[in-house]
């Protein structure tokens, strides 16, 4: 059982972290298990107002795939991926769309309300925030890049201390929607926003040498590390694309970026006011180690 005593050591003990990163973005990508399961959302999103509260900046990035696919069957269309990315025609992306921008994002927005923060739903459309791009492949239809972002409206919520929670719809230059991977939202986002910490919720431990054995966890690495393990084949499949989007947003800036563990209870804070944390980070070089 946790004393009072208990409560206010553990606050003390996280005093530093609050004075090293009061006034700072983070910028977390919301999906796997911590957005299903009702006990992980409601850790997510207690941990996201906690970091508020505490000072920091949060903003959250989210996707949606099994409640796109849920709509999808009950609408008899149905869904189609090539090599892991959703097929997407014109009726599948107004239902992405929908889905995505008018519910997913603002049953989040609710979530945070009712836990005491100022949650601000937004898409890629709104103060055009995202600029997309086709991702050039014809077969999978309305999949996009990003191509700019304009990060004034966002700025204006994070000083007013909102929490703004983008969806990842966005639109070209001739008013076309896209849906683009979430984690690459975040990560241009984070490199924008020039965030001290760009934080992936995963279902994984995070970065492992063996992806069979938690205990070979990687629990901070470098960029050319991380590229060693990506040409090396140790991270292989979904995982590649996950360290890329870190790697990207440590190039343009991000101090540090984090592939975390959802599964765990209040992993946010794990990761973020702890020693040990919960998962992998990644850093530009061994000085920021």
């Amino acid at each position: 059982m946790i004393t009072d005593s208990d409560r206010v050591q553990i606050l003390s003990e996280a005093l530093p972290y609050m004075q090293q990163f009061a006034g700072r973005t983070i910028v977390v990508k919301y999906g796997g298990a911590a957005m299903k399961e009702e006990n992980l959302r409601q850790d997510v999103i207690r941990d996201v107002v906690t970091m508020s509260f505490m000072g920091l900046r949060p903003v959250l990035v989210h996707g949606g795939g099994p409640e796109i696919n849920t709509w999808l069957t009950k609408l008899n269309i149905e869904p189609q991926f090539i090599n892991g990315l959703r097929v997407t025609d014109a009726a599948t992306m107004e239902v992405v769309e929908m889905v995505l921008v008018g519910r997913v994002n603002k049953q989040i927005v609710e979530m945070i309300n009712l836990a005491g923060g100022s949650g601000v739903g937004l898409c890629g459309k709104d103060g055009n925030l995202i600029r997309a791009r086709p991702q050039g492949n014809d077969e999978i239809g309305f999949v996009g890049e990003v191509s700019g972002i304009n990060i004034g409206l966002l700025s204006t919520l994070l000083e007013a201390g909102h929490i703004p929670v983008v969806s990842s719809v966005a639109t070209d230059e001739t008013g076309q929607s896209y849906n683009i991977n979430a984690d690459t939202v975040a990560g241009e986002l984070a490199a924008a926003l020039g965030a001290e910490k760009l934080i992936l919720l995963t279902d994984i431990a995070g970065i492992l040498h063996n992806y069979k054995d938690p205990s070979t966890l990687y629990r901070s690495l470098t960029i050319q590390k991380a590229r060693e393990l990506m040409n090396s084949n140790v991270v292989s499949g979904g995982m590649i694309p996950k360290v890329q989007c870190c790697v990207r947003s440590l190039a343009q800036g991000v101090r540090a970026a984090h592939i975390v563990d959802g599964r765990v209870p209040h992993s946010l804070l794990l990761e973020i006011f702890t020693n040990s944390g919960v998962g992998s980070m990644i850093v530009a070089s061994e000085t920021l180690l």
